[in-house]
């Protein structure tokens, strides 16, 4: 089973290290403010209250067994680089770093980070696509033109199957996957057909996209 370290338990850590143990993982949680330990404490495998810009106080936690390590501090950027530095250099496999902006996350990048994620940009476009459209569920962005859409079966397309729907020919998108109540379709065949309340999950560029969206 993998192991978890959370480093930095604000919001977007404790949410991190709290869905990971629910999920049966095991997950250490690390942060210097004692006050944010207590909260979490219950929460998940282990609260650790330490100074993770040092390299003892981390190897005496055995941080190099740790299959994950999230760093999920964004107030304090050099706090953050140097702790995805150290992380690296005491030989964790795989390090996710919280950028605040893109010069952070480039930064991050170049010490070492495996992965570099934007909770509050991408928040903001999950938040924008479905103020814009009432069938969007969930917006996630792969790349600047790339991305996975959720999105509730418009009416259009209920009792055709995904080949008559013509995602594919004449929106240029994949369903991935389709959610039919508890129920998930992964890799539909062309003949599936799509039912009232299904929930296509699609992959496509963006600009292709906002058609579906649209419709």
């Amino acid at each position: 089973m993998k192991q978890f370290a959370v480093i930095g338990l604000g919001r977007f850590g404790a949410s991190v290290a709290k869905s990971l143990t629910v999920m049966g993982y095991e997950v250490l949680a690390i942060d210097e403010d004692q006050e944010r330990i207590q909260e979490i404490v219950n929460s998940v495998t282990h609260a650790i209250q330490a100074d993770a810009t040092d390299e003892n106080a981390l190897k005496a936690l055995g941080i190099r067994n740790f299959d994950v390590a999230i760093v999920s501090i964004g107030h304090d950027m050099q706090a953050s680089i140097l702790i995805t530095v150290i992380l690296k250099e005491l030989g964790v496999k795989y390090v996710v770093a919280k950028a605040q902006t893109e010069l952070h996350g480039k930064v991050l990048d170049k010490v070492g980070a495996d992965k570099v994620v934007y909770p509050e940009r991408d928040m903001g476009a999950r938040l924008a696509h479905s103020l814009v459209s009432s069938n969007v569920l969930d917006h996630i962005e792969l790349s600047p033109e790339h991305s996975i859409l959720e999105v509730v079966a418009p009416d259009n397309m209920v009792d055709k199957t995904l080949k008559q729907s013509a995602l594919r020919a004449v929106y240029g998108v994949t369903v991935m996957a389709i959610k039919r109540g508890k129920d998930l379709i992964v890799s539909p065949s062309a003949d599936e057909p799509i039912r009232e309340n299904d929930i296509l999950v699609v992959i496509g560029e963006n600009d292709r996209l906002h058609n579906v969206e649209r419709e």
